[in-house]
């Protein structure tokens, strides 16, 4: 495979549906052509071949990507944060290891996009300790395991706790949070593995975790004191929060922001970040 028979891919995840359409568009390499790719990269430093293995394997990350859609974060945002997952799996990647590119991608685009879903869901009080970010992808999973239990009992809750490594009273109280009763503040933490997609303990619109926090952004975002938090930021800065967090309707993907800016949809995240922190000072001030 060569970079002059390869389809033109958007610069842009704007038009998502042509970006998806282009991605399904790369050939997936063979196992020979695969580690030819990887070992021009590693041994020669050949940046070429590195984006033929990135190219190949962004259908991983949309088909990836579409599975967290049950948190209410736009799927463009999810995709880029999997495509940065992707860049690092290539980067690290060791042809001589026995291993497809795809096994080994798989773990650093979900760890990528986890951390982006933390991110954006610490700001409304969800999850807290690296334990506890661990429970949060994986209690309604194992919570199957358990037919026809609602809640959990004293021994149930004792058995996952042990299996997951964190308190009884973590696991009743991270139940709680996933039910919409309880929400709580939570910190940076670091990577941590998944058995099961989220998407798995998301289905139910009863207890949607996604419905609650939107309510309580918006709640959040409408308390005393967000007037002069605005305007402590500068005018980009409060143009980027108010088209993502302030919105009566759809908020702004990062990417649009970018394009209206003339800048990387990750200066915008920056941005954005450091808006919030911003703001979070002068609330709790």
């Amino acid at each position: 495979m060569t970079q002059a028979l390869m389809p033109a891919l958007p610069l842009s995840l704007g038009n998502l549906d042509a970006y998806i359409h282009s991605a399904h568009r790369f050939p997936m390499l063979s196992e020979a052509e695969e580690m030819s790719l990887a070992r021009r990269f590693r041994d020669d430093g050949d940046v070429d071949a590195a984006r033929q293995l990135v190219l190949s394997h962004l259908r991983l990350v949309i088909s990836i990507a579409r599975g967290y859609l049950g948190y209410g974060l736009p799927h463009a945002d999810l995709i880029q944060e999997g495509n940065i997952g992707l860049m690092k799996a290539v980067k690290r990647f060791d042809p001589d290891r026995g291993v497809r590119l795809v096994s080994f991608a798989i773990h650093w685009i979900k760890a990528e996009i986890h951390e982006f879903i933390v991110r954006n869901w610490r700001l409304v009080k969800v999850a807290t300790t690296k334990a506890q970010r661990k429970l949060f992808f994986n209690l309604k999973s194992m919570k199957s395991g358990y037919e026809g239990v609602e809640t959990f009992s004293p021994a149930q809750a004792a058995d996952v706790a042990h299996r997951l490594g964190v308190k009884p009273e973590e696991v009743v109280e991270m139940e709680m949070r996933l039910s919409g009763r309880e929400m709580a503040l939570d910190r940076q933490t670091d990577d941590a593995d998944d058995a099961f997609a989220p998407i798995d303990y998301l289905a139910d619109s009863r207890y949607e975790p996604t419905q609650v926090i939107e309510g309580k952004v918006k709640a959040r975002l409408q308390d005393e004191g967000l007037k002069s938090a605005l305007e402590s930021l500068d005018v980009r800065s409060r143009r980027i929060i108010e088209t993502r967090w302030l919105n009566e309707g759809e908020a702004a993907t990062l990417h649009e922001l970018a394009a209206e800016f003339g800048v990387s949809a990750e200066r915008i995240r920056q941005i954005e970040a450091k808006a919030l922190q911003k703001m979070r000072g002068v609330l709790s001030a």
